[in-house]
């Protein structure tokens, strides 16, 4: 199993998942040409992804699906309470002719590949992450968390990798730009999750012993910096769980499962 993270956080998310012969996006915030471009670095092209895969209505997450489906023909596998909700706040998304409904806690199967999807509590209309799960190994895709919510945990110990929401710093936060709901809507309970929180989740999740790496997600611009995240994490998490981070505009290296 290999995965790339194209670009990851309030800008625009989408990862790359190829596994057992099917190729897999995870979400769609990002141009058709900037994946597409950033895809063909690591020698893969679009047309052959087999599907995509939407986390939830926020258009850093489903902004250009619809241009992902149109340009090059893939599929969009979507809750249909998220589609109604982005459709609804957006008219960018455009005519999906092509739209295969899930709901969240559903597995969604591709030939020997499944894909788990989880409920979560973040701020968005039905919101999920997964788990992607093929000859053994498993992957978490787990952004836009809300809070650690029951089973989380759980879930991550079970993994062999995981991109994982770390999304700010709380300090950062305290002292940052931010307007004061701003502020209190992302460390509220359906915002998002602190490197602190993040590093326990995986701290405990190591103990298990099967997490080998993770990668640190969503990054705030202002209220986070990957040097941060990285430190806190450090202090926190076992060393044989190898840790990198997402960035916000480029593509990342190409990572093993």
């Amino acid at each position: 199993m290999i995965a790339i993270s194209l670009q990851s956080g309030s800008s625009g998310n989408c990862i790359y998942v190829e596994t057992c012969g099917v190729r897999l996006l995870l979400d769609a915030g990002i141009t058709g040409v900037q994946a597409a471009e950033r895809l063909a670095k690591h020698g893969r092209d679009i047309r052959k992804v087999d599907a995509v895969i939407i986390s939830h209505d926020h258009g850093d997450h489903i902004g250009h699906a619809g241009v992902f489906q149109r340009k090059f023909g893939l599929p969009i596998y979507v809750t249909p309470a998220t589609l109604a909700a982005a459709a609804a706040r957006s008219s960018t998304l455009g005519k999906l002719k092509d739209v295969r409904s899930f709901r969240s806690g559903d597995r969604i199967r591709f030939g020997e590949v499944q894909v788990h999807t989880i409920s979560t509590p973040h701020d968005a209309v039905d919101g999920s992450v997964f788990v992607i799960e093929a000859a053994g190994k498993r992957l978490g895709v787990m952004t836009d968390l809300g809070h650690v919510f029951k089973d989380l945990i759980h879930v991550v110990s079970s993994l062999d990798a995981v991109f994982l929401e770390s999304n700010y710093d709380p300090d950062m936060l305290a002292n940052g730009p931010y307007p004061a709901f701003l502020k209190q809507r992302i460390k509220g309970p359906k915002g998002h999750i602190s490197n602190s929180e993040a590093a326990e989740i995986l701290r405990r999740a190591g103990e298990a012993g099967r997490l080998k790496w993770a990668c640190l997600s969503h990054l705030s611009d202002k209220n986070n910096h990957p040097a941060v995240a990285l430190k806190t994490h450090r202090s926190i998490v076992a060393e044989h769980i190898t840790l990198y981070t997402a960035d916000r505009y480029t593509v990342s290296d190409l990572f093993s499962v």
